[in-house]
């Protein structure tokens, strides 16, 4: 008897004419032995590949609600624009069968009962917000594939045991109120983030609460806590998600092919072809890197750029462009190329050429798998900002670690169910981990949590040119329809 993930491969990707064979009894008896359930009305098999065309309208169509042209994309939480994109994907929760709900802060879930919802189901989903003059798959297109993925499970017949629910994430971006994940942090049970959203406003001192009532959330309710998921509540999260790096499209591998020829050679005497693949189909996400954020500023004393002399200046603006510099220094020193770090902000005040800086804000990402390595990075980053003040004679008036999260390993079945899935499918794949920061990252600390990366073109994202093929989506899709029967099944 084959296993039940191997059926459903045989549904998903049989070339098999359904004209031939769509009544033919030991093709239904697989069904109803992979489903568990009585197939009464023959599935055709034509309709079980994914719908790449509509995948591909659907990540269009959303594309225009924006408040950027095309082919940007900028969609804020709980704009027009926010509320707009949201019923539209509703709406095509709804079309799929999904029973829809949502919680306080705009979370979005749609539900397919399994046959003992009793169970902890499980999870996939992404977030749908952009950032301003950013692209159209970014997040997008781990929600359209996740519905999609439950689309292509209902054609092939199968019924799940555990529910299915796909997620949308509310402001996975953190354009607004400047707090990454808010969603999926709020359901990982963040007491203080429910309590900073009481009194948190944005740039326009619109404050959080009255944002998310102008789109129909929160209402009455002040305290979010409603919100937070009980740890345990899925069995697993998968999340589907475009790379937004360039190692699966740029890292070739030397492999038996009869698809495509890019490279042949003779290997010895024995008339044997290998060819080279353009690129790998899939990241399997082992871990992802939690960001620590810091802001730090000083203060110096400032004056005339051409009446003050250099032995006699307490530069601020030098002191940041010398914190900015070490912390390339130290990120390098710790040994390790999963170590990151950025300066992203450096702001002088007054900000006039002819001005010395009397006052720096510099803001800096740090990154890794390691929290220990990063976290001693952030202390040689404080010593020398310590340092700095005594060689150039400038206060330093704060150094704050505004955020300092764990990072979030993947659960091992989870990623078997995801390599079984790429083996099945043919598909190459590759171990790898995510820098960026993704839900996923707070969804581990609710359920077993894995990643599913696809190819994005030249690994650009958060910018116009973001682009994914309809060929590398629906490796994807096929992906995660795969593992969400799987791990559906357990």
């Amino acid at each position: 008897m084959l296993p039940h993930y191997v059926t459903l491969l045989f549904l998903l990707c049989t070339s098999i004419s359904a004209h031939q064979h769509e009544h033919d009894p030991s093709i239904i008896s697989t069904m109803e032995q992979f489903s568990g359930y009585s197939i009464h009305e023959p599935t055709s098999l034509s309709s079980l590949s994914i719908d790449a065309q509509g995948l591909q309208n659907q990540i269009d169509q959303l594309s225009g609600f924006s408040d950027a042209p095309a082919p940007a994309v900028t969609r804020v939480l709980y704009t027009h624009k926010d509320v707009l994109a949201r019923r539209y994907v509703k709406n095509l929760m709804g079309i799929a069968g999904l029973s829809v709900r949502e919680d306080a802060v705009g979370n979005i879930f749609g539900r397919w009962d399994g046959s003992e919802p009793e169970l902890a189901a499980v999870a996939t989903g992404s977030h749908i917000d952009a950032i301003p003059y950013s692209g159209k798959y970014d997040g997008v297109v781990g929600v359209l594939g996740a519905i999609e993925a439950i689309n292509v499970l209902k054609r092939s017949g199968f019924k799940p045991k555990r529910s299915l629910e796909v997620i949308l994430f509310t402001s996975e971006e953190p354009t607004r109120f400047g707090i990454s994940c808010l969603g999926s942090r709020l359901l990982s049970g963040s007491e203080s983030l429910a309590n900073t959203l009481k009194t948190i406003t944005d740039s326009q001192n619109i404050s959080f609460l009255d944002a998310a009532r102008s789109a129909g959330y929160a209402k009455d309710e002040n305290d979010l806590s409603s919100v937070f998921l009980k740890k345990g509540t899925y069995s697993a999260f998968v999340e589907l998600h475009i790379e937004q790096g360039p190692i699966l499209e740029d890292e070739g591998t030397y492999r038996w092919s009869s698809k495509i020829f890019v490279l042949a050679k003779t290997l010895n005497d024995h008339n044997m072809l290998f060819f080279l693949d353009p690129g790998i189909s899939i990241g399997i996400v082992t871990a992802i890197a939690a960001p620590a954020s810091l802001r730090v500023e000083f203060e110096g004393n400032g004056g005339h750029a051409g009446a003050v002399l250099m032995p006699n200046r307490n530069d601020a603006g030098l002191a940041a462009a010398e914190l900015a510099l070490a912390v390339e220094k130290h990120v390098l020193e710790s040994g390790s190329i999963d170590t990151v770090g950025t300066v992203g902000i450096l702001e002088l005040h007054p900000g006039a050429i002819n001005s010395i800086p009397s006052k720096s804000h510099i803001e800096i990402d740090t990154r890794d798998i390691d929290e220990e390595r990063r976290n001693q990075v952030i202390n040689k980053i404080h010593e020398t900002a310590i340092r700095i003040t005594k060689t150039r004679g400038v206060k330093l008036s704060e150094f704050h670690i505004i955020n300092q999260d764990p990072p979030a390993p993947s659960d091992k079945a989870v990623i078997n169910a995801m390599q079984t899935a790429t083996k099945e499918l043919n598909l190459t794949s590759k171990l790898m981990i995510s820098r960026a920061y993704h839900d996923s990252l707070f969804m581990a600390r609710v359920s077993p949590m894995g990643m599913i990366f696809i190819p994005c073109y030249k690994g650009y994202s958060h910018k116009p040119e973001e682009f994914s093929s309809i060929e590398d989506m629906s490796n994807g899709v096929k992906v995660l329809a795969f593992t969400l029967a799987k791990l559906s099944l357990q």
